[in-house]
């Protein structure tokens, strides 16, 4: 796995829309690899959204003038996914929210000057506790991964714009981020999991207050 760009290999070739045309929310997701129950979540929660090739340059996006973006999961090396994080930095700069899951919460942590690390044992399945580190609430969630953004509850190493903001229990490492100054947030987990465990659905209606606040 380690120096492979698979997100390009699974991503949507072509530009498709989600949900209802007249929903009040639009978000443009970047498809590394996405699952269709975050779609379906997002439009539950009265979005619309675009879904577009991983590739898609950030003026592309901008352009279509989405009230939020969000970057999906997806298979692969995060550090092999090369074009992303400077569309990233672009979208972010444009003061437009921004969500990851998975693969999408690593490229966060390098787009900001974080690294990634191959996990001797990759997070597999369901009931892996995460720590809240705001709250002290531990979330039972359901994983998949065998990468993961280096760092501590402490902090990330290279990226000090980020704050860590949940910390897996069985083996410490980051779960979850957030930018100090902008609307821009990753978990580790799949809070869209399905049939579950639910306890980090909360994370789509986070995202969701975050799009009102940036009006």
């Amino acid at each position: 796995m380690a120096g492979l760009d698979l997100a390009s290999k699974v991503s949507t070739k072509e530009r498709y829309l989600w949900g209802d045309a007249g929903a009040p929310h639009h978000i443009v997701a970047y498809d590394y690899g996405i699952k269709r129950n975050i779609l379906r979540m997002f439009e539950e929660r009265g979005c619309r959204i675009t879904v577009v090739p991983s590739t898609t340059p950030a003026k592309d996006v901008l352009a279509l003038q989405p009230d939020g973006v969000f970057l999906s999961n997806g298979p692969g090396d995060p550090d092999a996914v090369e074009y992303a994080p400077a569309a990233i930095r672009e979208i972010v700069a444009a003061n437009v929210p921004v969500f990851g899951i998975c693969l999408g919460h690593q490229l966060l942590g390098i787009t900001f000057g974080g690294r990634t690390v191959k996990l001797p044992y990759g997070h597999r399945g369901g009931n892996h506790p995460v720590k809240d580190l705001a709250t002290g609430d531990v979330l039972i969630t359901s994983q998949n991964h065998g990468f993961a953004v280096e760092g501590s509850a402490e902090g990330i190493p290279g990226a000090p714009d980020l704050q860590v903001t949940h910390l897996n229990l069985n083996d410490g490492t980051v779960e979850g981020l957030r930018h100090r100054q902008k609307a821009v947030f990753g978990v580790q987990y799949h809070p869209e999991a399905a049939p579950g465990p639910h306890d980090a659905v909360p994370h789509f209606d986070e995202f969701l207050g975050a799009l009102a606040g940036a009006r």
